[in-house]
This record gives structure tokens, sequence and C-alpha cells, in this order.
């Protein structure tokens, strides 16, 4: 299995990284993709790369919570890295409309910038979009002619806006959302191709029944994998297979996913 979206760097998992990192290797997480936040994380993140070369891997973005009145310079940070070393994506950007509307313009102009970015170093963006589907759409919307192409993150939309967040070229990370009584996903879950989708934790945050309301950790994906295998009445392996495949595809080929 491919972990998609893990903060494994936060300081939750400062006093037991290494266990956390054995227990997802004996449950079979062959990868770890770390999203950034913003400037204080960086050390942190790549610290845990040094540890853990080609398992825990890092990407380089401004999350839209640290999208300031000062995020350009948040933003000139982002792209100072992204010229002198490889990052495997933009990420974690996008917009969040859940804790702070007064810097929804301010989200966006960041969203437009670390897209472009992506486009400019033919990378992959990973998308937050809390209580902010509809917004996201109508932003990738005016890349569609682009090469603009990624993954939305933690998607909790319905079945309508899967189908047109695929057909501007994008993936859907299911994470312990989709694993809730009220999270909603059943239809996406059944209805939606299986190569459409790729399995992820946001650990420590959102962890799936039955762990619901504690530390999350990459370990748990499997559980997420489960719920998907169980929603389409198919072998978890197939879930597995379709799901690493895709993300393969979308952080090692940095090119647009067929």
């Amino acid at each position: 299995m491919i972990e998609t979206h893990a903060h494994i760097y936060s300081d939750k998992f400062k006093s037991d990284i290494d266990e956390v990192i054995s227990r997802a290797q004996d449950d079979g997480v062959e990868r770890i993709y770390m999203p950034n936040i913003d400037s204080e994380s960086i050390d942190a993140m790549l610290e845990l790369e040094h540890r853990y070369p080609g398992y825990c891997i890092p990407m380089m973005g401004l999350h839209p919570c640290s999208v300031k009145k000062d995020f350009e310079k948040e933003l000139y940070i982002v792209e100072e890295w992204l010229s002198k070393r490889e990052f495997v994506a933009v990420g974690e950007m996008g917009t969040d409309l859940y804790w702070d509307k007064t810097l929804f313009e301010e989200q966006k102009e960041a969203f437009k910038i670390q897209s472009d970015l992506a486009i400019k170093y033919g990378l992959p963006i990973i998308i937050h979009c809390r209580e902010s589907m509809e917004e996201t759409i109508d932003l990738l919307t005016t890349y569609k002619d682009s090469d603009l192409y990624g993954i939305v993150h933690c998607f909790s939309g319905n079945e309508d806006q899967a189908r047109r967040i695929i057909d501007l070229g994008f993936k859907l990370g299911l994470g312990g959302v989709a694993t809730f009584k009220n999270g909603g996903l059943e239809p996406v879950m059944q209805n939606i191709d299986l190569s459409h989708f790729v399995l992820e934790t946001d650990s420590p945050y959102l962890a799936p029944v039955p762990h619901r309301g504690k530390r999350n950790e990459p370990a748990f994906i499997r559980m997420v994998a489960q719920k998907i295998a169980d929603e389409r009445n198919i072998d978890i392996a197939e879930v597995v297979e379709s799901t690493t495949s895709t993300a393969l595809q979308i952080f090692e080929n940095n090119k647009h996913p067929n």
C-alpha cells in the first residue's frame, strides 16, 4: 500500500516515530508521502526523509491555513526549495473555509501561484479543500486546458463533484472519513472507477473507525482500503493493487496520468 498523505513529522509522533514507521512497514505500507505545511515544518519533514530515505518522501507547498497577509514571503521559500532540489509534488496547498473565511482571496492567489509552480516543474499538486469543494472545482476549471494534475486530498464531496474533479484530470484521496457513518462517501466508493482513488490517512488527523478521535497513523490505511473493498464487494487486494498503481503514477512519473 502507498500512504499518499501523512504529516508524520508532526510533534504528535515525536516520542515514538520509529515505532510508527515500523508498524506501517509491518502492515504493508511501502511508502509514505509527506505534505509540507509552511516554512516552520520543512526542517522536521526533511529530517524524517534523511532518517528514512526512499520511504518518507517530501512534498513542498504552503497549506491554506498558513496563508496569512504576508503569504508571498512563504511562497518565496516554497519556490526557492523547488528550484534547488527535487520534490514529488507541490503541496499541501488549496483552500479552507472551515476555520477562517477572511483570507479566501489570499488563499485563491496562493492556489494559483502554486499551481503555476507545479506546471513549471512538471509536478502534481495535492489539494486541501475543507468546506470549499465547489470553490476548488471552479479554480481547477481555469486550468482545464493546462498540464495541471494531482490529488484532491481528503475528498468528502458527492458523486457529481467526484466526476467533475476526475474530468479535470485529478484523482481522489480517500482516508478516514470514508469509514465514518456520516461520511457520505458510499456512493463515491461504489460508483466511481477504482482507478481514480488513492489511499491516505492525513495522520495524525482523521483516524478511521474504530480509532476515530484518536491519533491517526499510516498503518491504519488498511482500514480505508478494506472499507472501499467492502463497499465494492471486492477483495482488498484489488483495492491495494489499483491505488498503489495510481499513486506511483502520480508521484513517480511526474507526468499527467491517463
